[in-house]
């Protein structure tokens, strides 16, 4: 999509650095540079007011990416790109059959309502839940590290759902100001969200964060 408009040499394209580094490697296939910018902490999108902050002459368009299953403030980012004359390509995630979504919803809400000593994702009408991202905050991943293995250790098959930021892996290394990548990268944890799931699964999941009681404090 980025050579068929003509992206090339030259040119500058804003992309996210949490997670996808193949649109980074898209980019820099066409000949342009990929541009960095920060998330929004809540959707775990592009910030509209990060891409602008990162506009400049180069700048030829902007990729969009819907993340977990939570839609990016596309009409934000559709009136930036229409004021600067940037072209705005949205990368979504896989559709899920309604009752799919339904059963999943129903699974979050009840997550949401039991869960302590993580920060549960914002509800939002449009969230169809491709993933239960929650945060373990603190002092950054070796919190998180630790909530992972205690809670695999007990049987829940939880995942970072980002390692490595595409703005630290090799060959995209830069040094930009991405707080909010950086601090979801170190506190992001995925737990089990599958329209599979029995109640006594889900019990067994908040019972398990919950005996952890939030935070495990890295040992000296």
């Amino acid at each position: 999509m980025l050579s068929a408009a003509g992206v090339g040499a030259g040119d500058e394209v804003i992309v996210p650095a949490f997670g996808n580094i193949e649109i980074a490697e898209a980019v820099a296939l066409t000949g342009a540079t990929p541009v960095f910018a920060d998330i929004d902490p809540a959707t775990y999108c592009l910030d509209p007011s990060a891409v602008e902050a990162v506009v400049i002459e180069q700048t030829v368009a902007a990729v969009v990416v819907h993340r977990f299953g939570r839609p990016a403030d596309v009409a934000r980012l559709h009136e930036i790109g229409q004021r600067h004359g940037l072209l705005v390509l949205e990368q979504g995630e896989s559709e899920t059959p309604h009752a799919e979504v339904a059963q999943r919803r129903e699974q979050a809400a009840y997550l949401g309502r039991r869960l302590r000593g993580v920060r549960t994702p914002e509800n939002s009408a449009g969230h169809t839940y491709q993933q239960y991202v929650v945060r373990v905050e603190g002092n950054g991943r070796p919190d998180r590290d630790a909530f992972a293995r205690a809670l695999k250790a007990k049987g829940v098959d939880c995942r970072v759902p980002v390692k490595t930021p595409a703005h630290r892996a090799p060959g995209f290394r830069r040094a930009v100001s991405l707080p909010e990548t950086e601090r979801a990268a170190d506190e992001t944890l995925a737990l089990p969200m599958d329209a599979s799931l029995t109640k006594r699964e889900m019990h067994r999941i908040v019972s398990a964060c919950n005996a952890l009681g939030g935070l495990l404090q890295p040992a000296f």
